[in-house]
């Protein structure tokens, strides 16, 4: 039964870095389309290359973090 617990806690943890990852997003989307819109030519197309790029990396961290929850290393700043 304390497995059961264990799985809601991580879950709820997990909740917030999917809701931010989600919203920085849908931000980089929304800015990068901007971006290749307002921008003629290859410089939109290369300015909207960086929103991709720290979206990937924010779906990178975000997996990490998940990873970090659910092996209960989630409070390893209260270490330190």
């Amino acid at each position: 039964m304390s497995t059961h617990n264990s799985d809601d806690e991580h879950g709820k943890k997990m909740i917030a870095p999917i809701v931010i990852t989600v919203l920085y997003i849908i931000y980089y989307i929304i800015y990068g389309t901007i971006l290749v819109h307002l921008v003629p030519g290859i410089g939109g197309i290369l300015l909207g290359i960086i929103p991709i790029v720290l979206a990937v990396t924010m779906i990178y961290v975000c997996m990490q973090r998940i990873d970090e929850i659910r092996s209960g290393e989630e409070d390893d700043l209260s270490k330190y």
